[in-house]
């Protein structure tokens, strides 16, 4: 039940909530209030004093906005509204002081700080701040501290709002960072001198409103006002994550995160933040064709004739659709391949996703459904790996009071998890007693790797019936970008990637992450020189997705848009112009001469795929029990930094990935 409470500030009358915040309040009456430490998704610390605000009536001093809820204020004697004024000379004076105070201590080092351009000191310093100083005494100076590749540090600028030390305390589930000392000596540090230990570490970067936290790999290479900048969609996992690309002419040199409360909040992975110089290695800029075992350059008639021949010529024509596809390419895929008789798989980690019913490929349950849960059931994933924004908002809803429980590899997930066992039997356990799903709102959540083995459409149908005893819903947690697009046009066929392995010409849309046996003739299309195009017979060059627009639907089957925020390198082509080009060389021209008119058609043929940023609801239909396997529950991905060709071709995402195995190393004495 809501406390609704009339307030008055600066003359104008709302009603907000009681629970709310005076900052808060302030905000739904239109009037911005300056802050530095208070931040809408860590806990409130109230440490920096910008945001004070005059209470009329109250004591004869300001207060801090961010930590007096509305409810706590008085009404006036005849029972009006409360006021609270944000503009009055006594907020200016307190406003200027604390300004002042910030200032004591802090560097005059702008020109050469990366946060020049973007810094809240920066911009509150010049509205609200004096254009003097007083302090005539040595600055203090603080020694910087190493956390690793990602984030760069400079801590004699760093004004001790400790938003980083909450976010990876409360989000991220780390306890490196913490602050010590009092007074001057007050400085933030992490334990030890250990460097940071997550996969989100790179959200302090952004939360920093000083030049204190900066991106190592972005340093000194652009100023905000010379950047274009893209709204797109990341691919590095399944989520579909909602991002900024910033380009400085053809180069992407960094990309941010944007709001969307029902995917990703304000967070990306590390993997998202930083795979960027992956975009500018190993590329694929012109085609091939192997000429007496070897890969010679060709022009692109020369590259496509021989494509068409190989396909025209085929006994078996098979294709695989990789990880980064977006779907408009997939559907191109498959109406091409198939009218030439071929067969289209896009469950390469053999999967066993059914075909048609979405409810068990996508499941019935959004993203935003784990805020409310008040169960949650993992089998079969690692969501640390598979989607750490995902696990960041599972740990949000087990500190909310969520009882988690996990069947498969007992891993370290950042908070507590009840761990039923690692095999089939435990599912069983689960499904005979019910009790891990019997709160308010259950979820479960269903990897990858539960699905991946022989039994994996036994598990499935176990899982749903688990899903129907304890009325919960199913969240299907994906790893590939691509999947669920691709499992909406239909790019799956009967004995998936075993079929087409037995092909004698396959077509690989970006597919790196599987072995492609002697005999075959491929064709691979795709961005990177990463394995597939090592085995390759044609290479056909595509864009990477910052440099096309592209539809790509994410694991709560939510269609999103990806927009270009760059051209593909030397004569690399779009991936669907690849394939409508392929098409008028075969014989058996695609019917659309644009990506709109793919787009048309796609949408016919598949109609919820133009409900963008929509999640549509899936009709529940059980799939067909089989027998169980005895086989453990494994996790579907090993190495989180490595898991594309893009991400393989990355420097940063190399050395992360070492420092992850150094980490994991047994730790040998010194004798």
């Amino acid at each position: 039940m809501s406390d609704l409470r009339k307030i008055n500030i600066d003359g104008t009358e709302v009603e907000v909530d009681g629970a709310m915040t005076l900052i808060q309040a302030c905000e739904e009456a239109g009037v911005e209030i300056p802050r530095f430490c208070y931040h809408e998704r860590l806990s409130i610390a109230g440490n920096c004093r910008m945001c004070l605000v005059e209470v009329v009536g109250g004591p004869p001093k300001p207060a801090a906005s961010c930590a007096m809820q509305v409810r706590d204020l008085r009404p006036g004697p005849e029972g009006q509204a409360p006021v609270v004024k944000t503009n009055s000379p006594m907020v200016k004076k307190a406003r200027e002081g604390v300004m002042e105070f910030m200032l004591i201590n802090h560097p005059l080092d702008c020109p050469i700080c990366d946060q020049g351009g973007e810094c809240d000191l920066q911009d509150q310093a010049m509205a609200y701040g004096v254009d003097f100083s007083r302090f005539r005494e040595p600055k203090r100076a603080v020694d910087d501290l190493n956390l690793g590749p990602l984030v760069s540090t400079a801590m004699t600028r760093c004004i001790s709002c400790t938003r980083c030390v909450r976010f990876t305390s409360e989000v991220a589930g780390i306890t490196q960072m913490g602050q010590t000392g009092r007074g001057e000596d007050a400085e933030i540090t992490s334990y030890l001198n250990e460097t940071l230990d997550s996969n989100l570490q790179g959200n302090i970067i952004d939360l920093c409103p000083v030049g204190a936290l900066t991106s190592k790999p972005y340093a000194f290479s652009a100023r905000p006002w010379e950047l274009t900048k893209t709204e797109t969609i990341d691919v590095m996992d399944a989520l579909g994550s909602n991002i900024r690309v910033d380009t400085k002419g053809r180069e992407v040199m960094r990309i941010l995160p944007r709001n969307n409360d029902g995917v990703n909040e304000e967070w990306i992975s590390d993997k998202t933040r930083f795979v960027w110089d992956g975009l500018r290695r190993q590329r694929l800029d012109r085609p091939y064709v192997r000429v007496n075992g070897k890969l010679k350059p060709a022009s692109w008639p020369e590259a496509l004739t021989a494509a068409a021949t190989a396909m025209k010529g085929a006994k078996k024509l098979g294709a695989l659709v990789g990880d980064l596809a977006p779907t408009e390419a997939v559907f191109a895929l498959k109406q091409l391949v198939e009218g030439q008789e071929g067969i289209v798989e896009c469950r390469t980690d053999g999967a066993r996703l059914p075909a048609a019913n979405r409810s068990a490929y996508v499941g019935t349950a959004a993203i935003e459904d784990i805020d409310a849960a008040g169960s949650i059931l993992l089998i079969g994933t690692d969501p640390r790996t598979e989607a750490p924004v995902l696990n960041a908002r599972i740990r949000q809803a087990w500190i909310n009071g969520a009882q988690v429980s996990l069947i498969g590899e007992n891993v370290d997930l950042t908070y507590d998890v009840n761990h039923i066992g690692t095999d089939r039997a435990a599912l069983e356990q689960a499904l005979s007693t019910s009790d891990h799903v019997k709160d308010k709102n259950p979820i479960v959540i269903l990897g990858q790797g539960a699905l991946q083995e022989a039994d994996g459409a036994a598990v499935l149908a176990m899982v749903q019936k688990i899903c129907e005893a304890g009325n919960a819903k199913l969240l299907v947690l994906h790893t590939a970008a691509a999947r669920v697009g691709a499992m909406d046009v239909g790019a799956v066929t009967e004995g998936g990637r075993n079929a087409v392995s037995e092909c004698d010409v396959i077509y690989s849309l970006g597919a790196d992450e599987v072995e492609i046996g002697e005999g075959a003739f491929v064709i691979y299309q795709g961005s990177q020189g990463d394995r597939g195009a090592h085995r390759a017979d044609v290479i056909l060059p595509g864009a990477a997705y910052t440099e096309e627009n592209g539809l790509f639907v994410n694991t709560e089957g939510r269609p999103q848009l990806a927009m270009r925020a760059g051209f593909a390198p030397g004569e690399a082509k779009e991936n669907w112009a690849i394939l409508r080009a392929l098409s008028a060389e075969i014989g058996a021209q695609l019917p659309y001469d644009s990506l709109a008119q793919l787009r048309q058609a796609l949408v016919k043929e598949v109609p919820h795929l133009a409900q963008v940023d929509q999640v549509p609801e899936n009709t529940w239909q059980l799939e067909e029990e089989g027998p169980l396997g005895k086989a453990d529950f494994r996790n579907a991905l090993g190495d989180f930094y490595l898991t594309n060709p893009i991400a393989r071709a990355s420097q940063v995402m190399a050395e992360l990935s070492a420092n992850a195995k150094a980490r994991r190393a047994e730790k040998i004495a010194a004798e």
